[in-house]
């Protein structure tokens, strides 16, 4: 059986649902290839969306006309916004979801999305043809089951499956994930043609029923009570389902005397483990090793949904032997009697070099084809997704043989994902974290619609309801800004409410935007003692919360927004200095010899990408810019 698409879309994990969702909503005919319809965009790991970092790819998404944001509105059972003890520009919003509710959004959303099939198999062959010499182009996949399916572009989103191998203690059993199988054969037809691959670890905690945990023992961690959901939409749904707490509780010396018993026994201490782990998400027993002296570490109890008793423990991933696992467990006093319905574990997979990328995520080798997800060497459901909606959409737009869709790294987390990766590679899974983004005062969670909607709606991503909405909130701030601009403030009237917040009186008059910029005041204890200012700020009847947040933020920090546009513009003049192509590498004598070979590995499109090559120094970016100028 042959079957006929524009893009297929292999896997359905994070990335390949948003790859999926993107190219057919452009308009390119889309098939997502699923090993299991029912375990879509399944959370393998914590069911969380979000955090430092994440939570603003999530954003973008959303921005973009991307699903994960309000799938995770749909379908949150906890939200809290991160580090609001520090400046707006690493605020990072993060949400508890049930995980089977998750997956069955994501199955309705798939469902009703035009343009769009989904076709249970698995892939095991990458189909490509070679003519007069040109760049392999890819063309289709084949099926364990014997179906041929041909595409004009292929994104492969495979995850953790490509030659997977779970590890329990001493024992090793191939598999994608936990009960699910591993995928053979697929990576060999990508490597033939001198794509490089190497392996990764990640892993994942012990599931715990939470009837025999006791609870009193433990410390409550609720959620917001805030408004704040994750997708800018109007139509985005309110939360709908019971909100539920998280709970915290800390190791003991006896939890980690009985951990260590099990180090000879660990598949990352006695050999079998050979790949590199997520430096920022290590598992128990490599807390343990790293910081001998520690008398404790947190753990985190999570809930995985309103109608289960499983719980997910976060900060307990491990690989040690079952009864090890469950052993430490019990030598907490809040897990005494503790059942699991299952241990943790550890998984190696296979991932290609990033670095053999455009920033299209489209092959240099391959023509047509895309990779997205940890299959690029990334980690986490945020990371993935991030990749997919922009692989889908260039998937589309190479189908119809227009532009290319690329962000730059003032413009977007996403775009500082996708350049570190192709610039830098990895040599470990790569978690995105706001110290990797230099321009991150611009990169802020509130203003992600500023940034990406209007670009996306030209593209034909976004909807129209979306854009219109995004005009209308966009509107509506500049309305606040320039009230606050312009509205004067005299001392006799605003001094007593001044004392009474404890900041120094006026001396003089001034505008109100002058007032805002002042640490201790915001629009809420202002609104107080100015009756113009509430009201213009109950005017907006939706989603007025975040609204007058992102006004305030505008406001209060215009002078760090501008100076931090002036920077980026800066480097802009580089971006638009197009190198690829224009040397033999080799032959520039007057660079430096681990320059010349940096370059002629990456090959980079601009010369600020050239500069952002680790061992590309600022002289030679120097020699560079002479070379053009010639």
């Amino acid at each position: 059986m042959i079957l006929k698409y524009d893009v297929i879309v292999v896997g359905a994990g994070h990335a390949g649902c948003e790859a999926a969702c993107a190219a057919a909503n452009m308009g390119a005919r889309t098939l997502l290839v699923t090993m299991d319809m029912n375990k879509i965009a399944q959370m393998s790991c914590n069911p969380a969306i979000g955090g430092i970092a994440k939570g603003q790819i999530v954003r973008e998404i959303d921005a973009l006309g991307g699903q994960m944001g309000l799938v995770t509105d749909a379908t949150s059972i906890q939200f809290r916004m991160l580090n609001v003890g520090k400046g707006p520009a690493v605020w990072s919003p993060r949400a508890q979801c049930d995980r089977g509710k998750f997956i069955w959004k994501w199955r309705e959303v798939l469902d009703h999305t035009p343009n769009l099939d989904i076709w249970q198999d698995q892939a095991c062959e990458l189909l490509t043809e070679q003519q007069d010499g040109k760049n392999v182009t890819a063309t289709g996949i084949r099926t364990i089951w014997g179906a041929e399916i041909k595409a004009r572009c292929v994104i492969v989103t495979a995850g953790t499956f490509l030659n997977g191998l779970l590890h329990i203690g001493r024992k090793m059993i191939a598999g994608g994930r936990i009960a699910e199988p591993t995928v053979t054969d697929f990576t060999e037809s990508i490597t033939r043609h001198g794509i490089r691959s190497a392996r990764m670890k990640t892993g994942t905690p012990v599931r715990i029923d939470k009837r025999t945990v006791d609870f009193s023992l433990l410390e409550e961690q609720p959620g917001e009570t805030h408004t704040y959901q994750f997708s800018y939409a109007p139509t985005a749904t309110q939360k709908s389902l019971p909100q539920l707490p998280c709970w915290t509780v800390n190791t003991n010396e006896r939890v980690h005397e009985i951990l260590r018993s099990g180090l000879k026994d660990s598949p990352l201490y006695n050999g079998q483990i050979q790949s590199i782990g997520p430096r920022y998400c290590p598992s128990i027993e490599t807390k343990l090793v790293t910081f001998p002296d520690r008398e404790q570490h947190p753990l985190f109890l999570e809930p995985e949904g309103v109608d289960t008793n499983e719980m997910y423990l976060n900060g307990f991933s491990s690989s040690l032997p079952m009864d090890v696992q469950l052993e430490a467990l019990k030598q907490m006093p809040a897990f005494r009697n503790v059942k699991i319905y299952r241990p943790g574990y550890a998984i190696e997979y296979d991932f290609f070099d990033p670095t053999q990328l455009k920033h299209t995520l489209e092959s240099k080798k391959i023509d047509g084809l895309f990779l997205a997800g940890q299959v690029n060497g990334t980690t986490g459901y945020e990371e993935a997704a991030g990749q997919g909606l922009v692989a889908g959409v260039n998937a589309a737009l190479k189908c119809d043989g227009t532009e290319t869709f690329i962000m730059h790294r003032d413009e977007s987390y996403i775009g500082v994902l996708i350049d570190d990766l192709v610039t830098k590679g990895v040599d470990e899974p790569y978690r995105m974290f706001t110290s990797r983004a230099e321009y991150r005062i611009l990169l802020r969670q509130d203003d992600a619609d500023r940034r990406l909607t209007e670009r996306s709606y030209q593209l034909g991503l976004a909807k129209k309801d979306r854009y219109e909405w995004w005009m209308q909130k966009k509107k509506t701030i500049e309305e606040i800004e320039q009230f606050c601009k312009s509205f004067p403030i005299k001392p006799k009237v605003i001094n007593p409410a001044l004392e009474q917040l404890g900041t120094t009186p006026l001396q003089y008059g001034v505008k109100l935007e002058d007032l805002i910029a002042r640490p201790q005041l915001n629009f809420q204890n202002l609104a107080t003692a100015i009756p113009q200012l509430k009201n213009l700020l109950e005017q907006s009847e939706n989603r007025k919360e975040e609204i007058a947040e992102a006004a305030e933020i505008r406001i209060k920090y215009k002078g760090y927004i501008e100076r931090e546009k002036v920077v980026a513009e800066k480097m802009h003049r580089l971006e638009n200095i197009r190198i690829k192509g224009h040397f033999n590498y080799n032959e520039l004598q007057s660079l430096s010899t681990e320059a010349r070979q940096k370059l002629i590995a990456i090959d980079p499109e601009t010369l600020a990408q050239a500069s952002r090559i680790p061992g590309v120094s600022p002289s030679d970016i120097n020699v560079l810019l002479v070379l053009m100028g010639r």
